[in-house]
């Protein structure tokens, strides 16, 4: 198909927010990843909780000609990464702001460990919904929410499982790293904090992410 100028102009101005939107994201990724890696707790720690989201970045990269995420999902997966960069500064255990909220409330542990369980399940949800739409025979209905929702519990067990792995090859070097803090069901409170966040974000966010797909029209995928 050709196109004449204007509808090339027209192409061009439908790209630039977009454009601007990646341009700004990456903008507030790295402010925050530089803090985060300006002393923090421990660099080891550090490293074990940015590394995924530094994984996630390099791979939204590799592929954003292929398949671009709407508007709605790079904002989600930003707020994830920043959590993340925020316990990998201060540890999960030791984040100022928590550590006043167990203060104040005379909580027994600082719980910013579960914010980030819950993002866990709340922000892989809308990424697995969107994928799933866009790329599978899956409809919108119940069987796309049962599939999401296992897809984010097996994201929070598989992760747990690496930091079972982490414990056992370096001892108690990862004791930061798990953030148990004494707390017997830690692991499964971890997995049902991602499994609330999965069912949040699916009944919240549903008909709007559905709106930024259908606004985005070809779904984000570069044209040729």
């Amino acid at each position: 198909m050709k196109f004449g100028e204007e509808d090339g102009i027209m192409i061009r101005n439908m790209k630039a927010p977009a454009n601007k939107t990646i341009i700004t994201w990456y903008i507030l990724f790295f402010l925050v990843l530089i803090w985060s890696g300006i002393g923090p707790h421990d660099y080891f720690t550090w490293i074990l909780e940015v590394g995924p989201a530094v994984l996630g970045l390099i791979i939204l990269a590799a592929t954003y000609k292929r398949f671009r995420f709407t508007e709605l999902t790079y904002w989600l997966m930003l707020v994830h990464a920043v959590i993340l960069m925020i316990g990998g500064h201060y540890t999960y255990a030791k984040v100022p702001l928590f550590n006043w909220v167990r203060d104040a409330f005379e909580l027994s542990r600082n719980h910013y460990d579960k914010v980030g369980h819950f993002a866990q399940g709340f922000v892989p949800a809308i990424i697995a919904r969107e994928i799933l739409l866009r790329k599978s025979p899956l409809v919108r209905g119940k069987w796309l929410f049962f599939i999401v929702t296992c897809i984010c519990l097996a994201i929070s067990a598989f992760y747990e499982f690496l930091e079972w792995w982490v414990a056992v090859a370096s001892g108690t070097a990862a004791e930061a790293f798990l953030g148990t803090q004494g707390y017997v069901w830690d692991t499964q409170s971890d997995m049902f904090m991602a499994l609330i966040g999965a069912v949040v974000a699916l009944a919240a966010l549903g008909k709007i992410h559905d709106r930024f797909m259908r606004d985005q029209g070809d779904h984000g995928e570069s044209e040729s």
